[in-house]
């Protein structure tokens, strides 16, 4: 026999994470397809480890950009995939703690969170404050990484896909927070 989503128990958490709306649809869409799309870097980040493995192998050189390509990219999966790590509350913490204290206390545990997600929006909001400037220098600049004649690749566009990972990532905190704050006053509860 299945369970009806009013008899879920973690019904309350997946309608604050999916929310209501054409907004929010739009919104999770979003931030999911940033997390798919860091996904699809994987994939690509790990074909490129293999070329050069091969490559290394049978000419006894790296090809060109695969280290600064490589550094890139993960930094662009972590940023891109963060945001979605969020909206699932998938990030790492102390659960044992933290369900203990849901159970005595929801409307306590959802005031901690409430505080967990701002100090979170908070510090991305820092990372991608100094993340703006490094993209402003990088366009300025023409700042590239390979070597030149050989294969150059600009850094702006990797800059501005963790940039925009960063952002999201940040005003997700934030609906977190909002979620939160709903549940400590007794509004957010599913019925």
């Amino acid at each position: 026999m299945s369970q009806t989503p009013q008899q879920d128990p973690d019904a309350p958490d997946m309608a604050r994470r999916t929310g209501t709306g054409p907004v929010a649809a739009a919104w999770n869409l979003l931030v999911d397809g940033l997390g798919a799309l860091g996904t699809v870097l994987i994939g690509v980040l790990m074909i490129i480890i293999c070329a050069d493995v091969v490559a290394r192998n049978f000419t006894g050189g790296s090809l060109p950009m695969i280290s600064e390509a490589g550094a890139l990219t993960l930094v662009m999966i972590v940023y891109l995939q963060l945001a979605t790590t969020i909206r699932h509350d998938r990030l790492a913490r102390t659960d044992l703690f933290l369900d203990a204290f849901k159970r005595r206390s929801p409307r306590g545990a959802a005031l901690l969170m409430a505080v967990f997600d701002l100090t979170a929006a908070a510090a991305l909001g820092v990372i991608a404050w100094s993340t703006v400037t490094v993209l402003e220098r990088d366009f300025s600049r023409g700042e590239y990484i390979g070597v030149t004649g050989i294969a150059t690749l600009p850094t702006w566009p990797f800059r501005a896909l963790i940039l925009l990972g960063i952002s999201v990532a940040a005003v997700q905190c934030m609906i977190q927070v909002l979620g939160a704050l709903r549940r400590a006053s007794g509004k957010g509860t599913a019925k």
